[in-house]
């Protein structure tokens, strides 16, 4: 099968391709030099291709050239906080880009497609009202939020008006090996696995460790994707999640476990922000009964996994 991908190399991206590459497919993967952070894996099966989501008419000759079956729309400005520092370029970027590639896959052929949106723009929820569903009005409250709103929106709106074969993913926090810095469980990651090498001193500065969040493995992430590509309702929303709600303190004590190092933690004040949600989780059904899809990998796996490969990165930097 032919396959085209935004965000190939990405977090999620980069273990997508893994995934379908596994799988004997054939890779056509959009590239950016302003956004491109993951090496792609030299494979005779992988193809690059230059373009830009804000360009639609490099969108369109770059569908044009994979021909794909299927399309995984992963790219985009991924950073909440980032987008309050140009709102208009995200929104751009997310929204805009998402409309470019859509009318870049009804030119060509119609492929099935897949949009990744995000939980993030649900906003503010009170713990009565979870767990999320697809049916939670979404409040999204910074313009990452809104991008993401109006791309999903988007989905539903060319499904119904081109016939187009698309559905949009909203995934929850997911974890594990090569997330950037910037997260909670890299930054921790990164700091343990600098202690465990000697590259820092034993202390770890934290702030509010309460809040409780729902985490996936990004492998799961990425097999929750594929399996919406073939049998995904299209025009409609998933939510991909665990279904359950952990503390981040939970999340700090498992990853000490995995270093297995002595670790002196201290509260900085400045980082003691309290969560305006203090919990958020949502419910992977409609997403289990549409596709068969649940959560494999154990939560301390992926944490076990984020570890050893900051240690790796350090280690050899």
């Amino acid at each position: 099968m032919r396959i085209f991908i935004t965000g190939a190399t990405g977090f999620a991206g980069s273990h997508l391709v893994d995934s379908l590459l596994e799988q004997g497919h054939e890779i056509y993967a959009l590239t950016h030099p302003a956004t491109s952070h993951q090496d792609l894996p030299e494979h005779p099966q992988l193809h690059t291709i230059y373009g830009d989501l804000l360009d639609l008419d490099s969108l369109k000759t770059a569908v044009q050239q994979a021909q794909p079956d299927t399309v995984y729309h992963l790219a985009g400005q991924a950073y909440p906080a980032r987008s309050w520092q140009n709102p208009a370029l995200t929104i751009a970027i997310n929204t805009g880009g998402t409309a470019n590639l859509l009318e870049a896959a009804i030119a060509f052929g119609r492929p099935r497609v897949v949009v990744v949106s995000s939980a993030e723009i649900y906003g503010y929820v009170s713990e009565e009202d979870l767990p999320l569903t697809e049916q939670t009005w979404p409040q999204p409250r910074h313009p990452y939020g809104v991008s993401k709103v109006a791309a999903g929106l988007l989905t539903a709106v060319y499904a119904q008006r081109y016939d187009l074969p698309v559905v949009e993913a909203r995934p929850f926090n997911h974890i594990g090996p090569r997330q950037a810095l910037g997260f909670v469980v890299p930054d921790f990651a990164s700091q343990l696995a600098a202690i465990k090498l000697g590259q820092q001193p034993p202390v770890m500065s934290v702030g509010n460790l309460d809040a409780r969040r729902d985490f996936t493995d990004v492998r799961d992430v990425v097999r929750a994707y594929q399996l919406l590509a073939e049998k995904g309702i299209p025009g409609e929303a998933y939510l991909i999640c665990s279904g359950q709600a952990v503390s981040i303190h939970y999340l700090l004590n498992a990853l000490i476990d995995a270093a297995e190092t002595a670790v002196e933690i201290t509260y900085a004040p400045e980082r003691m922000r309290p969560s305006d949600t203090p919990c958020l989780y949502g419910s992977h059904a409609k997403l289990t009964k549409d596709t068969g899809w649940k959560p494999e990998i154990h939560l301390r796996q992926s944490l076990n996994d984020a570890f050893m490969d900051w240690r790796n990165r350090l280690d050899q930097s």
